[in-house]
């Protein structure tokens, strides 16, 4: 016998988390329980404000469909789904053939900001590579290029991965730069999209020799992933590029470029960020994923994070909108 169900939960966040242009006092989104002969099956659908293109009604309103074509053995048309459908249904069904590993991969590149001595502290206890992450775009691109060097003359051994969102025009992404030593700028792991175009991040890149991530161009009507000069990562948000399999491509295809895949999270509960550091210990154990996201919240949901002391909300709690039985 096969039954489907699907939650909707609603979490406080922090009142200092803004999306573009919008403060997110809440997230919103699904969960799936899937079951079939005995076994279960999880996913989290969470379309992110400002970057998905369903909303959480949109993206319930085709699950419904999905699940009921999935309980009648009927085919789905993957490519019909939206992203965040695509990647929350077939993470249930990878749960429920056992497909997806029980261990994950909960190291994390940490957010910082502020004192780099409270830092060093954050990172005493990271073994190996020191590694955390600034968002940079959100101020002016020479106060983000201080605030890079001081954190790389201040801890030696730390490597930075920097986020700046298509922020910057040509002109402000070399004025972040100036203010970036070149003997630091090695232990730039890489910057996400510093510039509002493909070819002017790479140029950026080409000229100051701080290596680029792909992360919006992932996204991008008619991309292909390719080798170019100074572009050393993607950056893969499954929310919001869709099914496992189009996930294990991305990743497959960085890989044979000779390029880091990292899984990194769409502001997911702690319920799809646990999911999601399954599937970074499973198709890039190498790779540090970049899931520091949960202290965001104001609550858990069902599945805590390790070492998170946020409360934890059941999905009990929840509201129950959906089930169909088979």
């Amino acid at each position: 016998m096969k039954h489907a169900k699907i939650y909707r939960y609603s979490l406080p966040m922090d009142s200092g988390v803004i999306l573009r242009h919008t403060r997110l006092a809440t997230r919103e989104g699904l969960i799936l329980e899937l079951s079939d002969n005995g076994r279960l099956g999880h996913g989290e659908i969470a379309p992110l404000p400002e970057f998905s293109q369903e909303t959480v009604d949109d993206a319930a309103k085709q699950i419904e469909q999905v699940l009921s074509d999935w309980l009648a053995n009927k085919p789905i048309d993957w490519d019909a789904l939206y992203p965040s459908v695509a990647f929350g249904f077939s993470v249930a069904l990878a749960e429920l053939e056992g497909e997806l590993p029980e261990q994950g991969n909960f190291l994390t590149a940490p957010l910082c900001s502020g004192d780099p001595d409270e830092l060093v502290q954050k990172l005493a206890d990271m073994p190996g590579q020191k590694v955390a992450k600034i968002k940079v775009g959100m101020y002016e691109a020479i106060r983000d290029g201080m605030v890079v060097n001081m954190f790389l003359e201040a801890i030696p051994d730390l490597m930075l991965r920097l986020d700046a969102n298509r922020q910057w025009t040509p002109t402000k992404a070399q004025q972040f730069a100036q203010y970036v030593s070149p003997v630091f700028r090695s232990r730039i792991a890489f910057l996400e999209e510093p510039c509002q175009t493909p070819k002017e991040s790479l140029a950026f890149a080409q000229d100051t020799g701080i290596a680029l991530a792909w992360d919006e161009t992932v996204r991008d009507d008619g991309f292909a992933l390719a080798a170019a000069e100074g572009l050393r990562a993607v950056v893969i948000k499954p929310t919001l590029v869709g099914s496992l399999d189009t996930v294990k491509s991305l990743v497959s295809q960085a890989h044979a470029l000779g390029m880091d895949a990292v899984i990194s999270s769409s502001l997911e509960s702690s319920f799809g960020l646990n999911q999601l550091a399954r599937i970074a210990y499973w198709l890039t154990p190498d790779t540090l994923p970049g899931l520091d996201t949960v202290d965001l919240f104001g609550a858990q949901l069902d599945t805590p994070w390790p070492g998170c002391a946020l409360p934890l909300t059941s999905l009990t709690d929840c509201s129950f909108v959906w089930q169909q039985t088979a």
